[in-house]
């Protein structure tokens, strides 16, 4: 699917009417895109926006209080399989004003009044896998003032920073490490799929804190799920080696008791996302990356303040051998000590069937 950006309408100050209503028009494009990622009105005025799909996948827009967008999105994807009766939006003091989702060839409008309190108020296509690319902003200003200078504007994505960008087959760069939040089959309704280097991913589920599974070859279909499909879930492009049958294998204490695990989000480390999240209220940072040199995994796991032994557990058959930089191994877990545990890699070498 080809995108093609040159001399697209990047922002609009939109047209007032002798009304004082100013009217905006946005298109949802091919590539998960907005043609309008920012426009300008003023406090309290009234603002007539629409959005025209004109992609071949559904899409909605979602204005969200100043600083929100990420949150907004985040609690859209944890509607999980309520998400398609509410149009993927969130009940939230943080969501604004909403178009619903809008199908290919649909044109759906709202009207509303403009906040009173100048600034940049973000908006946002919260179907699912799409809100970390498709946004703009809505800048409310005063008088003359006018919007930042569009190559240093961080509240609009990156790709779209030039007044003429060049011509581009997806809104960033397909250059591995890169990911998607979706839904996949065998996990929750709340995954992370991460394409490396290598013909290498990885499910990161977000709801047991935990890496589910790892396959080879191609990356995703995202064909159904993007086109709205009921129920509908990514499709894997690859042979899967391994699988995790472990719950929650990260354990404070020798029992079989699980413990409460929070998803906490993730931060961006030398290209590759590094998850945060708690284990019994203790932090917990996961890095997973492609192993240099063999067919596998690496994954750097850093409990900054474990105060006690760790525990991780591993099963044989998972389709990998593991290899422990720290511990002691006990059969099927790992005992680490609280220094240990600060920061240890796990190597999963991909087993070759007989």
């Amino acid at each position: 699917m080809l995108v093609v950006l040159q001399g697209m309408q990047l922002e609009a100050r939109g047209v007032a009417t002798k009304d004082s209503l100013r009217s905006i028009a946005i298109e949802a494009i091919s590539g998960m895109q907005y043609d309008v990622i920012r426009f300008q009105v003023t406090p309290g005025e009234t603002v007539a926006l629409s959005l025209t799909n004109k992609d071949d996948m559904a899409h909605n827009l979602v204005i969200t209080a100043p600083e929100t967008r990420e949150a907004v999105v985040n609690a859209a994807l944890a509607l999980g399989a309520k998400g398609p009766e509410r149009d993927y939006i969130p009940e939230s003091e943080q969501v604004l004003w909403t178009i619903p989702v809008t199908y290919p060839g649909e044109k759906k409008a709202i009207t509303f009044q403009a906040p009173k309190k100048a600034g940049a108020y973000p908006y946002v296509c919260t179907y699912p896998g799409h809100g970390f690319l498709m946004y703009g902003v809505m800048y409310v200003t005063k008088g003359d003032e006018g919007m930042p200078d569009l190559a240093k504007d961080l509240n609009v994505p990156e790709a779209r920073r030039r007044e003429q960008p060049a011509k581009r087959p997806h809104p960033y760069d397909l250059s591995p490490p890169y990911w998607y939040r979706v839904f996949l089959e065998g996990t929750s309704l709340a995954s992370i799929a991460v394409h490396l280097p290598h013909q290498l991913s990885f499910c990161w589920d977000t709801e047991r804190c935990q890496l589910r599974y790892a396959w080879e070859g191609g990356f995703l279909d995202n064909t159904d799920l993007w086109h709205g499909h009921k129920n509908a879930y990514a499709k894997i492009l690859g042979t899967i080696f391994f699988r995790d049958p472990v719950t929650e294998p990260i354990r404070f204490d020798d029992t079989e008791a699980l413990p409460p695990v929070v998803y906490k989000g993730y931060r961006i480390r030398d290209q590759y996302p590094e998850f945060h999240y708690t284990v019994a209220g203790k932090d917990v940072f996961e890095l997973i990356k492609e192993l240099p040199g063999k067919n596998g995994l690496i994954r750097t796991i850093r409990i900054p303040d474990a105060g006690g032994p760790v525990w991780f557990r591993f099963d044989h058959a998972s389709g990998v051998t593991h290899r422990f930089s720290a511990g002691v191994i006990q059969h099927d877990k790992v005992r680490l000590t609280a220094a240990e545990a600060q920061n240890f890699t796990i190597q999963m070498i991909k087993q070759e069937k007989p």
